[in-house]
C-alpha cells in the first residue's frame, strides 16, 4: 500500500493562464479535483513577472500535496519556451523561460503547454480526430487523434479575411465591438470553415465567450467549461516527453 508522501507524488496543480484570469486546481493523478477552483485576475499588458506574482498569490489557500504542476499559456509554447502572448503584454513574452521560472517559483517540477491543449487533454473522449477551440480574450485551438495530442498549431493566426485572422475576428474585442447577434454569426461562419477544412469527429468549443453561443449546434459539437479544461492537467502528465512537452526542474 502506498505511503502518505507516496500518494501526494501522484497530485497535480494544474493552472490555466488566461487573457482575463488565471484558474488553478489541486488534482489527483486521474484529474478529480481535490480543491476548490480558484481564480485571479490577470492584469492588464500582463508580463512574465506579473503572471508568475500571479500564480504565487493564487496558490496560496492550497495545501502543498504535490510535486508535479501543469500550465496552460494562452500563446505558442514550445518546450517551455514561451514564443508569442498575443493577449499579454507586448514585446515582453518572446523567448521567455516561463516553465523553468515558475518551477524555480515553486519548486516543482513543470510541464507548459498552450492553454487549449491543456484543455483539449481534459475535454475530449479520445475517440478519432477531435478539435477544441476557445473563444475568450483570443481563439484558441487544438487537435487530438484518439486521445493523443498533436503538434499544436497556432491556426488564431491565419487570416480570415484581408484584414483579420481569427483573434481578430472572433475574439473578445470583436464580441465587445460588433454585439451578441454578429458575433454568432462570424462564429457560424468559422464553424463551417473548421467543418470543411478539417472534417472532425467532434468539435468543443470553450471559453468565457462560448456562454454566449445562441444557436443550435450540430450533434458532434459541444460546449464545454474552463472547469471541465483545467483537468487536462492531470492528462499532461500521462503523456511522454517530446512533441514540444518537456519537463522542467527546479534549478539548484
Amino acid at each position: 500500500m502506498a505511503t502518505k508522501k507516496q500518494a501526494e507524488n501522484t497530485n497535480v496543480l494544474s493552472i490555466d493562464i488566461g487573457g482575463t484570469s488565471i484558474k488553478t486546481v489541486l488534482l489527483d493523478e486521474n484529474g478529480n479535483m481535490l480543491s476548490e477552483y480558484l481564480k485571479l485576475k490577470t492584469p492588464d499588458g500582463a508580463t512574465p513577472k506579473d503572471i508568475l506574482s500571479g500564480i504565487v498569490e493564487l496558490i496560496k489557500p492550497l495545501p502543498n500535496t504535490y510535486n508535479r504542476v501543469s500550465v496552460g499559456f494562452p500563446g505558442y509554447v514550445k518546450n517551455g519556451i514561451v514564443k508569442t502572448a498575443p493577449n499579454l503584454a507586448k514585446n515582453k513574452w518572446e523567448d521567455i523561460d516561463l516553465g523553468q521560472r515558475i518551477a524555480n517559483t515553486l519548486e516543482k517540477s513543470v510541464r507548459l503547454v498552450n492553454d487549449a491543449d491543456q484543455q483539449g487533454l481534459g475535454v475530449v473522449e479520445g475517440k478519432g480526430f477531435e478539435i477544441v477551440f476557445t473563444v475568450g480574450t483570443g481563439f484558441g485551438t487544438a487537435l487530438l487523434f484518439d486521445g493523443n495530442l498533436l503538434p499544436h498549431l497556432e491556426l488564431a493566426h491565419f487570416p480570415i479575411n484581408k484584414e483579420e485572422d481569427y483573434d481578430d475576428y472572433i475574439g473578445n474585442k470583436a464580441f465587445e465591438k460588433i454585439g451578441a447577434e454578429r458575433w454568432n454569426k462570424r462564429l457560424k461562419k468559422v464553424i463551417e470553415i473548421y467543418k470543411t477544412v478539417f472534417n472532425y469527429d467532434t468539435l468543443y468549443i470553450g471559453g468565457g465567450n462560448s456562454k454566449q453561443i445562441d444557436f443550435k449546434l450540430e450533434d458532434n459539437i459541444r460546449v464545454v467549461s474552463n472547469r471541465d479544461g483545467i483537468k487536462g492537467g492531470a492528462k499532461l502528465w500521462k503523456l511522454a516527453d517530446g512533441n514540444n512537452i518537456n519537463t522542467l526542474t527546479p534549478e539548484k
